[in-house]
């Protein structure tokens, strides 16, 4: 077989045996014999073929391309995705959620397993993509591990659309490796001393408040501190709240005036009932007039009696169809927070708008609720409350459950010779 060697000994330039005139040529390349045929019999035409060949391979190779599937490609399937998740949950996801898919494979999953095919992503592949996610943050940290859990879920999704096509033949295990159990934290809650020093400290600012629209701001976070923390609304519940949605109503069981709830949020639509603390600051916020700029403040004293004098507008007043909440009051609460020393934990966590529902939460544990009236009250699961809440509770152990002791055996006595004379007459 006539054979002829070039580029130093990288590639073979030969005729096969079965007596054909084409040249053909081979190479040995990232660990594979790789061969092409030049389709010609001129020497010197095969041998340019060859070299043009064995560079657009070692290019290939640089750039990843080599030895790609024939298959779809993760691209492909990522389209396929994209195209129908949207429709098919038809609503039952946020928005927001869908566009943290959209995100996740536009900023770092189309880029690293873009061109790849769907059937060469397994689980090691999966791993790489973790180590290079935490190698090449431009944050110079790692990323969160709930930020790595999320993009390995739209992953996921996307390789259960390839393998419903018939792309693949089963989908890979993606979980993580050495991935040791979860340690048991608290969630970031007011206790009660915390929480009775913040409506403290919010009641003291609106009082000390010295504009109108400052003093409005204050009052409104006052009553949204009073609302949360004896309802347990989500915060984006409360957000989407309306006055049309809040009924007072008396309840049958505790003859109590309390709110019926009706709340749309991040479960969908249901109900809550409040406890009877949260009526006085519903009713402050329903009688509160909407604040708006009403140019020059009147400063002589016959103008602001003549202004105190006018009666308010039906339409200043809240409608049914306005928002409990209309502003935001993050900036104001976290000042209040930082300014009375409570913005973290004892564990280092803030405390946020949240930490309101946790400390309701918490609170119905400590006064005896039932977990299950608890868990359908606040929209969620037992399983959610016990793990995150109930351990935490001193009183959810029943310490005579726990501290049984067993009867101790009295020793047996000796008989007397009066008692055996008794025994044996």
């Amino acid at each position: 077989m006539p054979t002829h060697i070039i580029l130093g000994g990288k590639v073979k330039i030969y005729r096969r045996d079965d007596g054909g005139e084409n040249w053909f040529c081979s190479t040995y390349f990232q660990g594979k014999n790789r061969r092409k045929s030049t389709k010609t019999d001129s020497l010197a035409q095969a041998q340019e073929i060859a070299e043009d060949w064995f560079l657009e391979l070692r290019g290939k190779g640089r750039a990843g391309l080599l030895d790609l599937p024939t298959g779809p490609t993760f691209n492909k399937a990522a389209d396929a995705f994209e195209a129908e998740y949207e429709i098919s949950t038809n609503g039952e996801r946020s928005p927001r959620w869908v566009l943290e898919h959209k995100a996740h494979l536009r900023n770092h999953l189309r880029p690293f397993f873009g061109k790849m095919g769907v059937c060469q992503i397994t689980a090691d592949t999966a791993q790489s993509y973790r180590i290079h996610r935490t190698r090449t943050s431009q944050t110079g940290k790692p990323p969160a591990r709930n930020t790595l859990d999320n993009e390995i879920i739209t992953l996921r999704l996307v390789m259960k659309v390839a393998l419903r096509k018939g792309w693949i033949t089963g989908l890979p295990n993606l979980s993580a490796p050495y991935k040791k159990q979860m340690k048991v934290v608290r969630r970031p809650w007011f206790t009660p001393e915390e929480y009775k020093s913040l409506y403290a400290a919010t009641r003291d600012h609106a009082h000390k408040a010295k504009s109108d629209r400052s003093r409005y701001e204050a009052e409104q976070l006052h009553d949204y501190v009073l609302f949360m923390a004896n309802t347990g609304l989500r915060p984006d519940e409360a957000k989407n709240l309306e006055h049309r949605d809040v009924k007072m109503v008396k309840d049958d069981t505790t003859d109590e005036l309390i709110l019926l709830i009706e709340v749309r949020g991040k479960r969908g639509a249901g109900y809550c009932k409040s406890r009877s603390e949260a009526v006085k600051p519903y009713q402050r916020l329903l009688n509160r007039p909407k604040w708006s700029p009403q140019g020059r403040k009147p400063r002589s004293k016959k103008a602001i009696a003549a202004a105190a004098a006018l009666p308010l507008v039906a339409a200043d007043m809240p409608q049914p169809n306005d928002k409990v909440f209309p502003g935001n009051h993050i900036k104001l609460f976290n000042r209040i927070l930082k300014a009375n020393n409570l913005k973290l934990d004892r564990d280092g966590k803030p405390h946020t708008f949240y930490s309101l529902r946790h400390y309701y939460i918490c609170q119905r544990l400590m006064e005896g609720a039932d977990v299950y009236q608890l868990a359908k009250n606040c929209r969620t699961s037992v399983e959610m409350i016990q793990k995150h809440y109930a351990v935490h509770i001193a009183n959810m152990l029943d310490a005579a459950a726990i501290n049984v002791k067993r009867p101790r055996r009295r020793a047996p006595t000796s008989l007397t010779n009066k008692d055996r004379s008794r025994k044996n007459p």
